[in-house]
């Protein structure tokens, strides 16, 4: 488990795991706010496209048309469209495995 653990500042996004391409909001993020995260190597920044409500998902890395969404390190859905890094990740553009009757 990765979160931002600055010193005296409050934890506001999680990352589950490194293989992951979406973080989950722990508070409401601001459009703007740039998020700097760590994935078992150098550090990655996000500035944040939009608002991010809490409990919901931001990219952290393009997710193209079709592609993968990862959170958990398990894949959670596809992409509907394409999906820039620090835009929310939610039913607009996802299709979620479940949805399709467990097809793939």
């Amino acid at each position: 488990m990765r979160r931002k653990e600055d010193q005296g500042q409050e934890v506001r996004w999680l990352l589950l795991h490194p293989s992951d391409n979406t973080a989950t909001a722990l508070a409401d993020l601001q459009a703007g706010e740039a998020i700097s995260l760590e994935r078992c190597g150098p550090h990655l920044t996000v500035t944040l496209l939009e608002p991010i409500p809490f409990a919901h998902k931001f990219a952290i890395d393009p997710i193209p048309r079709g592609g993968e969404v990862r959170k958990h390190g398990e894949v959670i859905g596809e992409a509907s469209q394409d999906i820039r890094p620090g835009e929310l990740v939610h039913v607009h553009n996802v299709v979620g495995r479940r949805s399709r009757g467990g097809k793939e």
